[in-house]
């Protein structure tokens, strides 16, 4: 797809490329190390869960104790293996029994076991799941999410990587049936951290402009991009700080969609405060920048367009419905940001006026 004539017009005055990245780079081509072999590729893997999950599931507080559980699947070349691993509950809201039969879950994987396995370097893991097992919507809502990380991943190598996986939870019990839904793994916050050549930096009340500029411009148009709300800098709420040596600024890296607008989960409700109606009602959530300094982030969408899109004409299993119902929706912030109107009425007219700004940010730091 050509760049719009907006966008490339701008993009022609300000001297960037007229194609390609220009802002973010992607992932160079090099050999993963140990800790990266999940995440390698794209191919959905199969597993069998199998632990006492009535056990698991009745502990739906913060302070969730680990189970014992097996872990089953084929390696590359058809080979059985099994790893003992513990299990527990996690989140927040889908934590909630009332909101979730099926909670969200993190894997512990024992060390000795996984030297040679898929899992090696990894020690825990979160698992993404379906959250009721009785509706077909919710393991859409799991591809979904899924895909909002895939199509993160190709606007910038600073983001957290996904595998999708299909899994049969069998219930050492007997007391529940066995099922299989999708779900899949995200990076621990370390090792993407560490991935960026940096440490996670676990501090709240960091205002958005004292991070990284050209990755929190793309952070807030993201969550526009996707329909989503439900995150802050400042409270380190669906977001993780990453600080890399000899950089002043930690880059802000995004997680958890499942409340965003494309999602449109059933369970999903936009704070009052925001003063919208609906999770599908966009909100930009940026600091004010001008034209000029939104282009490299608008031009980063506009050459990504087609590979996004893809992304979801690809997906296997995913409801025809829901992926049309995704690009309509995808469709909306592409005709925005391909009208120079649109963009100053969205974007810059309508920013959010309490941040600081870049210079002035910059100038406190130096002072204190």
């Amino acid at each position: 797809m050509r760049p719009s004539p907006f966008l490339a017009a701008l993009a022609l005055s300000l001297g960037l490329p007229a194609t390609g990245a220009a802002q973010q780079g992607t992932a160079s081509a090099t050999t993963p190390p140990p800790e990266a072999r999940l995440f390698a590729s794209h191919d959905a893997l199969t597993f069998r869960l199998q632990a006492d999950f009535g056990a698991v599931f009745k502990e739906r507080g913060q302070q969730s104790t680990w189970h014992p559980a097996t872990l089953s699947y084929a390696d590359s070349a058809g080979a059985p293996v099994m790893l003992h691993v513990q299990v527990k509950t996690r989140g927040n809201f889908r934590l909630r029994k009332e909101t979730c039969n099926f909670p969200p879950l993190h894997l512990a994987f024992p060390k000795g076991e996984v030297k040679h396995t898929l899992f090696a370097g990894q020690s825990k893991l979160k698992l993404t799941v379906h959250c009721q097992d009785k509706r077909e919507r919710y393991e859409q809502d799991v591809l979904q999410e899924y895909l909002i990380y895939r199509a993160f991943n190709l606007l910038t190598e600073n983001s957290f990587r996904v595998r999708l996986a299909r899994f049969t939870y069998v219930d050492s019990a007997g007391k529940r049936d066995s099922l299989s839904r999708y779900a899949f793994f995200l990076e621990e916050d370390g090792r993407m951290a560490n991935r960026l050549g940096g440490k996670v930096f676990p501090r709240t009340h960091v205002v958005d402009d004292a991070t990284d500029s050209s990755q929190i411009a793309l952070v807030w148009m993201f969550e526009y991009f996707v329909g989503n709300t439900d995150w802050s800098v400042w409270a380190l709420h669906n977001i993780v700080l990453v600080l890399r040596p000899q950089r002043l600024w930690p880059l802000a890296v995004p997680y958890d969609f499942d409340w965003s607008g494309v999602v449109d989960a059933p369970y999903a409700r936009p704070d009052e405060r925001l003063g919208i109606r609906s999770v599908r009602d966009r909100l930009y959530r940026g600091y004010c920048r001008t034209a000029e300094e939104l282009a490299p982030t608008l031009k980063l969408f506009d050459d990504q367009r087609d590979a996004i899109y893809n992304l979801y004409r690809t997906q296997q299993d995913l409801d025809p419905k829901m992926r049309d119902d995704a690009l309509k929706y995808y469709d909306e912030f592409y005709k925005t940001i391909d009208d120079s109107k649109a963009v100053k009425r969205t974007f810059i007219d309508d920013c959010r006026k309490l941040g600081l700004g870049p210079g002035r940010v910059r100038a406190i730091a130096r002072v204190g």
